[in-house]
């Protein structure tokens, strides 16, 4: 007889293990599969983030950029070597994969202290709620769940002619695993991947090239923020080619020859390793037997409503598998308002207050609407912006680039979007995200105290910027 729960989560990534920990915290029996390993095949949950994406890259990211300021900045601060400074790589990896150790463990730890059963294995959902669970041995046992939340994440997109080869044409994975800095470092797609990534190989001495499709930078973003982040790019010597499309990659003589279009045409360049960063896609693949009742649209996506339900009585779906933003901390929302929903509470996840951060230097960090997106719809807006470099604590920390720009309903008030590239911007955006939820109005930020000195003030004066009050910048 198969084993029975009140809740069955797939996939241990941060939409999954969260909605299984809150499941299990509102009383629910819950399981929670997951088949990804570490390097000991052992169970390592967290999915893409902890392991191969959001925790291992900012390890690097963070240890890069100590490495680039001691050769670059610290003199300024009379801080003298009496030497070049040099990068042990491998001892830089093992912090890398000591911290992605920790946190993988400490999944399992939550796992375990609140009651959840963890699988070890393939799960695919079957018809009438069970799940066929497929252990790396081959064995196979049934689980049948009263409830079924699918959250099996996202996977790297594939170019035509360019599969990975953990080598020379590598993914994001492979981006964060290389034992030495390559030369020349070839990057698909100016992404928030290929920014960070590429960011982190140019710091360490890689000649960093970086090809995108689109004839704007960051497209998403607001173009102010976009355009601030196209200088300070190009001032760090990353090589960033717009409008540039990469036809296809051939590895010879240990490296790859890339041929690109673009309105000069026809050109080839000779890299040594080759990023593809051009985005995710759902991983669904071996998620569903037959006649579950699951729909996935045209792109693969797990097809749900608002509340993350699919067509399937009693089957939910959150994360990258479904539509919305591909980020973690929208996946742990939708995991835990799911969780909510079947315990009989309330819960929502509002995908119009999700911040997007980019972690290179400066950061960037946006959340609501762009200056562009209202004006296309029509939307009556006034908007204010301010400079990190006008804030003393900025100056003082010698770490000024960027600005803070807030955008407001020109009748209402209402904050619509912020906008951020500077130091600190990924804490930065949380009080505008703040602001937002409570439908707070730009007023809301320009009447809050902030504290003197500290870089959160630029927030401030944008927000007083919006009705052309700054005091330390002219309106």
């Amino acid at each position: 007889m198969s084993k029975q729960f009140d809740v069955i989560v797939i996939g241990a990534g941060p939409g999954g293990y969260v909605a299984a920990i809150r499941a299990a915290q509102l009383g629910l029996s819950t399981a929670c599969i997951d088949d990804r390993s570490n390097s000991a095949d052992q169970p390592a949950p967290g999915g893409t983030c902890l392991n191969i994406g959001c925790i291992p890259s900012k390890a690097l990211l963070d240890s890069s950029k100590h490495f680039h300021h001691l050769q670059h900045q610290y003199a300024d601060h009379g801080i003298k070597l009496d030497s070049q400074p040099s990068m042990d790589i491998s001892i830089m990896q093992q912090r890398k994969d000591k911290v992605v150790k920790q946190l993988t463990g400490g999944v399992s730890q939550l796992l375990k202290i609140n009651k959840v059963d963890f699988f070890h294995g393939q799960g695919t959902l079957e018809a009438a709620r069970m799940v066929r669970v497929k252990s790396k041995d081959g064995t196979e046992q049934m689980l049948q769940g009263k409830h079924i939340i699918l959250a099996s994440g996202s996977v790297p997109i594939e170019l035509p002619g360019m599969a990975f080869d953990n080598e020379y044409i590598i993914d994001n994975a492979g981006a964060l695993a290389l034992g030495d800095v390559p030369k020349r470092l070839g990057v698909i797609g100016a992404g928030v991947i290929g920014l960070e990534l590429g960011s982190v190989w140019k710091r360490l001495g890689a000649e960093v090239t970086l090809f995108e499709a689109m004839d704007e930078l960051l497209a998403a973003a607001d173009l102010d923020i976009a355009k601030a982040a196209g200088r300070e790019f190009k001032k760090q010597g990353l090589d960033i080619r717009l409008g540039c499309k990469v036809k296809s990659a051939e590895i010879k003589d240990n490296a790859v020859t890339i041929t690109t279009t673009s309105s000069k045409g026809e050109e080839q360049v000779v890299v040594d390793r080759l990023l593809v960063a051009v985005g995710r896609r759902a991983n669904t693949e071996g998620l569903l037997g037959d006649n579950t009742g699951v729909k996935l649209n045209d792109r693969n996506q797990i097809e749900v409503d608002e509340h993350c339900h699919t067509d399937a009585e009693n089957v939910w779906a959150v994360g990258d598998a479904v539509r919305g933003p591909m980020l973690a901390h929208k996946a742990s929302e939708e995991g835990i308002a799911v969780a909510e929903l079947i315990a009989g509470e309330s819960g929502h996840c509002n995908l119009a207050t999700i911040p997007w951060v980019i972690y290179t230097d400066p950061e960037i960090a946006w959340v609501g609407k762009t200056e562009q997106e209202l004006e296309q719809a029509g939307v009556k807006y006034k908007a204010g912006s301010f400079p990190f470099a006008a804030t003393g604590r900025g100056l003082a920390m010698g770490d000024a680039a960027g600005l803070v720009k807030l955008i407001a309903d020109a009748e209402t008030d209402t904050l619509l979007g912020a906008h951020i590239i500077g130091p600190g911007a990924s804490e930065l955006i949380a009080e505008c995200v703040v602001t937002m939820e409570f439908s707070g109005c730009a007023e809301d930020l320009a009447r809050i105290v902030h504290a003197h000195p500290t870089l959160s003030e630029a927030v401030h004066e944008a927000a007083l910027h919006v009705d052309k009050r700054a005091i330390h910048r002219a309106n």
